[in-house]
């Protein structure tokens, strides 16, 4: 199959998914230390006896994830599509003729298999054969918005002894999408569509966030256009978009239908990054940013300000705390952590106890 339309089948398996909702959130004490065990998207209790030292990506958006967190050299194995990552090509091919490799995978011996929903729903019976084998699999819901996606770092920052540099990649989406709504505040939103390949991202999608974060209304989903489907000319034309966004690895969209929207007109049509676009993965608020760019250089301009300041007061209060600690007692006694926690719902630390986990984690394992 051509490998741009594999890309593209990549994000549309998602929607239909199989996998159930994970269970509602409830007030736990969340941890950064090993062993643990986590209740993934499948309903599956999943223990990681230790500290990772050896990780498998199934999916380019875990394996970007990765290399965020700088958490690079613990992966030992990468999909084929995530070849445009720095490195990647050093690591090995886990990705075969039909999908995911079993064989591949149980060969380069991980501690833990990271599997985002996108390879489950479309090989479950390949995920199996992983367990049945021994290998620790941990399976990710899909993520409908930028949160969900801030909160799937911080995840896997925790679930492979990454717990800090998790935290803080996270807190760093989370502080760009409230300086995006900030800067956009009073600023009208004019109707934006997502196409690729004849197919479009409705509501309930992190691309749909992607779009409305950075200023767009998102067409599709106002025509009561859910998840990933296809397009048809005539919603098209009834939706009029003003802006036509398409991944780089896309052709422009044409036919009688857009040739009529004010997009193609205007010449309104912004070309994205297929892999900050179409991946729900730290990337992806670069995308929100090439978006506001096109669609509104007034309120990117402030937002970059907004940014500047959250970087200039993030450094302050860093080097504030390194004063404080030089500070202290050279002697102080840890509070143990319970052993195990187990996980129920999606991931996510209130600020209190991020702050906890932060400090036993200094004391009780090795930092990366």
């Amino acid at each position: 199959m051509n490998h741009r339309y594999t890309a593209a089948l990549l994000v549309l398996v998602t929607v239909f998914s199989g996998v159930p909702a994970p269970v509602a959130a409830a007030d736990q004490t969340a941890q950064c230390s090993f062993p643990m065990t986590v209740t993934d998207a499948t309903g599956t209790d999943v223990t990681i006896s230790e500290d990772p030292e050896r990780v498998v990506t199934t999916n380019p958006s875990a394996a970007q994830t990765m290399w965020e967190i700088g958490a690079r050299d613990q992966v030992v194995g990468v999909s084929q599509y995530a070849s445009y990552l720095d490195g990647a090509s050093e690591k090995a091919n886990v990705s075969g003729s039909n999908g995911l490799n079993v064989e591949a995978v149980i060969g380069l011996e991980p501690d833990v298999v990271l599997v985002p929903n996108t390879t489950y729903t479309a090989e479950p019976d390949r995920v199996e054969q992983l367990r049945s084998a021994g290998v620790t699999v941990v399976v990710f819901e899909s993520g409908d918005s930028l949160d969900a996606v801030a909160d799937k770092v911080e995840r896997i920052g925790r679930l492979t002894g990454n717990c800090e540099a998790g935290i803080e990649r996270a807190d760093e989406m989370r502080t760009s999408i409230e300086n995006m709504e900030r800067a956009l505040e009073g600023v009208d939103h004019p109707v934006g569509l997502n196409v690729f390949f004849g197919y479009a991202a409705g509501g309930d999608t992190f691309i749909s966030d992607v779009m409305t974060s950075a200023g767009l209304r998102n067409g599709a989903a106002e025509a009561n256009f859910t998840g990933f489907g296809q397009l048809n000319e005539e919603l098209v034309v009834e939706m009029n978009p003003e802006y036509i966004i398409v991944p780089s690895h896309a052709p422009i969209p044409s036919g009688p239908g857009f040739e009529s929207t004010t997009a193609i007109q205007e010449d309104n049509v912004v070309v994205v990054d297929a892999n900050n676009l179409q991946q729900p993965a730290p990337r992806a608020i670069d995308a929100s940013e090439t978006i506001m760019k096109a669609v509104h250089p007034d309120a990117y301009e402030r937002y970059q300000e907004l940014q500047n300041r959250s970087a200039t007061t993030t450094t302050a209060d860093s080097t504030t705390a390194t004063a404080t600690t030089a500070d202290e007692p050279e002697t102080t006694t840890a509070t143990t952590a319970p052993e195990q926690t187990t996980e129920s719902s999606a991931p996510g630390f209130s600020p209190i106890v991020a702050v906890v986990a932060l400090v036993l984690t200094a004391f009780l394992r090795r930092r990366r």
